[in-house]
């Protein structure tokens, strides 16, 4: 997980150990004659003559990943332990600076193959989307960092890796984790939240199975992560009888370890909203 620094505003200064932020070079003036103020006609925009970058403090860009997936039944969240200070020994939620060059959403993308293992273009193909932005002042003890939160919904993946300054990774039970270092207990707690609360109006659910799966998968997406037991045969009725849900596999059924007739395969269907949406049962617990 390497943690390239991206900060917004002065840069550090050449040999500080610390790399705490110097000053700038000063800015390019505009060329004679050319206010600065408006680009020309068929030019691009034009730093303002005068500006200063180093008026302004400085600060580092971040993104955080809340990283699930469901493991032998039960939702599991991927955590590394922290090999640096600050909190060396603490567990996190993944993450990495932003490069000079690349997007908050790229970067996040970057940090989740380097933590699962997976190839750039298999993390790319993955359901990712941004939670919110984090940005108390005091939310890092090195500087101001603001951090853009993103989860990821991924099927049951091999054993994770640490990389950078992160000594081991490893899938954690969600129900099952202790404290996080910095603020990365309320970004996990808001990821679920969304997570959960998407899944009663999206096909969201599907991105936690494998390319081919069974109805009953399926169903146990949801049982994991609302922590509720469905009824099976409205479930049913419903994923089969919304438009572009699931689409049904030609191929031989599965057998799932029971006594019945094999599952049918299905794969995910071309739908990302569901009508009306599959609401979570109140007050039957799994």
């Amino acid at each position: 997980m390497r943690r390239a620094e991206f900060h917004i505003g002065p840069a550090p200064a050449a040999g500080d150990p610390a790399g705490r932020p110097g000053p700038l070079p000063p800015c390019r003036p505009a060329p004679s004659g050319d206010s600065g103020s408006a680009p020309a006609p068929g030019r691009g925009p034009r730093v303002p003559e005068g500006y200063d970058p180093g008026a302004f403090e400085p600060f580092a860009v971040t993104v955080d990943l809340a990283v699930f997936t469901v493991r032998e039944g039960r939702l599991h969240v991927l955590l590394v332990e922290r090999g640096a200070e600050p909190y060396l020994g603490s567990w996190a939620l993944p993450g990495g600076f932003v490069l000079p060059r690349e997007s908050a959403e790229r970067a996040a993308r970057r940090e989740l193959a380097e933590e699962t293992g997976l190839s750039e273009e298999t993390a790319g193909a993955l359901h990712l989307e941004q939670v919110r932005t984090y940005s108390d002042p005091d939310r890092d003890p090195r500087m101001r960092v603001v951090s853009v939160a993103y989860a990821a919904l991924v099927p049951d993946l091999p054993e994770p890796r640490g990389g950078g300054d992160a000594a081991r990774a490893r899938w954690t039970p969600y129900d099952a984790r202790g404290p996080l270092a910095f603020d990365h207990e309320l970004i996990l707690a808001d990821a679920y939240d969304r997570v959960g609360a998407k899944l009663e109006y999206t096909c969201l659910a599907t991105a936690f199975c494998p390319p081919e799966f069974t109805l009953g998968e399926l169903r146990q997406v949801y049982e994991t992560v609302w922590g509720v037991e469905l009824d099976r045969p409205n479930f049913r009725r419903k994923v089969l009888t919304t438009p572009g849900f699931v689409q049904a596999v030609e191929k031989a059924p599965r057998r799932t370890g029971g006594r019945g007739k094999p599952a049918a395969l299905y794969r995910a269907g071309r739908a990302t909203t569901l009508h009306p949406p599959l609401l979570r049962p109140e007050g039957r617990t799994a």
